[in-house]
């Protein structure tokens, strides 16, 4: 056994071995040097696990890296589990442990449910560059990032740092099901797919940012909170075309043209987005007159009817989706 390999490593590479030894396409691949042992290795253990995953992993891995191609073999094996099935195994094999090396220094080891490390790593990793770009001595990133930790245990990190911002990838499909279906994605960038309900969950305390895609090109993005970016703030007072006349008005009898304000029609409180669609220029009394009207229509009281208070949250995914099966 090489030096510094594991125990565990080594029983890895063994069983790797033996599987590539039963695909002779691999094997062939492997011996005209097209693929890497490693490469082989990863396509083997996806191919005893999801059968029919060989052909296209052997021609990703003649074209690219090992990174991609264990990249490409996880998301199949994982995709194919069933989403209880999934759970329970990064459940029951998370952990930490801690220890002090020969030279005293204390050593870390652990593995984390993509719902718990994405976040955190994300968070250590903005704390880390902020500490490298404001020191004076740069040193290796994983110094920095070692301060960074340690700042965060402290609660003393600074900026997006204390935000642990993910991006969820998910099937309308799958969302309104509640688990997934082979060729649907739940997905957390960084981290893999993740189970549907779980990003339900997750979803209900965020700021969702939902984009429709037909598998080719991005057909629609929309943010479900109030904050308006400056290109859609642009269009909004641009006014509808072809006469770009400025703001439309809601309300015949409104003649004013000046310090309007924008008004969701459908209230951020009630899963309205902050969206082209969802925005119209009323005068200061009519928006207050709007927001009296949604307020006795309950619309912004959260607890309703016994509704839970839904704000900037994927309920407005609903909407949208509602919206795109009308082909609105």
């Amino acid at each position: 056994m090489p030096p510094g390999t594991t125990v565990r490593a080594a029983r890895n590479d063994l069983e790797a071995s033996t599987a590539i030894r039963e695909l002779p396409a691999t094997l062939s691949a492997l011996a005209a040097s097209d693929v890497s042992l490693a490469q082989a290795a990863e396509v083997a253990r996806a191919e005893e696990r999801v059968p029919g995953s060989e052909a296209g992993l052997l021609d990703l891995a003649r074209r690219s890296g090992l990174g991609r191609v264990r990249d490409e073999a996880r998301k199949i094996v994982l995709g194919a589990l069933p989403d209880d099935e999934l759970v329970k195994r990064r459940q029951d094999s998370r952990y930490f442990s801690h220890w002090v090396d020969r030279d005293g220094m204390v050593r870390l080891s652990g593995a984390l449910p993509p719902g718990m490390g994405v976040g955190l790593m994300n968070r250590l990793d903005t704390e880390a560059h902020r500490l490298r770009r404001s020191a004076t001595k740069k040193e290796r990133f994983e110094a920095h990032a070692a301060d960074a930790l340690v700042a965060l245990l402290r609660g003393r990190g600074q900026g997006h740092a204390l935000k642990a911002e993910v991006v969820l990838l998910l099937d309308t499909r799958a969302y309104w099901r509640g688990h997934r279906h082979p060729g649907e994605l739940c997905n957390l960038v960084g981290g893999g797919v993740v189970d549907v309900e779980w990003a339900k969950q997750m979803m209900s305390n965020a700021f969702v940012k939902a984009v429709v895609h037909d598998g080719e090109r991005i057909q629609r993005v929309a943010h479900f909170g109030r904050y308006m970016k400056a290109e859609l703030r642009t269009a909004l007072e641009l006014g509808a075309p072809p006469d770009f006349d400025g703001p439309e008005r809601t309300g015949l009898s409104c003649e004013r043209r000046h310090n309007l304000e924008w008004d969701h029609v459908d209230p951020v409180a009630n899963n309205g987005p902050t969206s082209y669609e969802n925005l119209r220029a009323k005068c200061k009394p009519h928006h207050r007159e709007k927001t009296e009207q949604d307020r006795q229509a309950g619309l912004l009281d959260p607890h309703a009817h016994g509704r839970p208070s839904r704000r900037r949250t994927a309920g407005g995914i609903h909407e949208l989706a509602r919206r795109l099966a009308r082909g609105n």
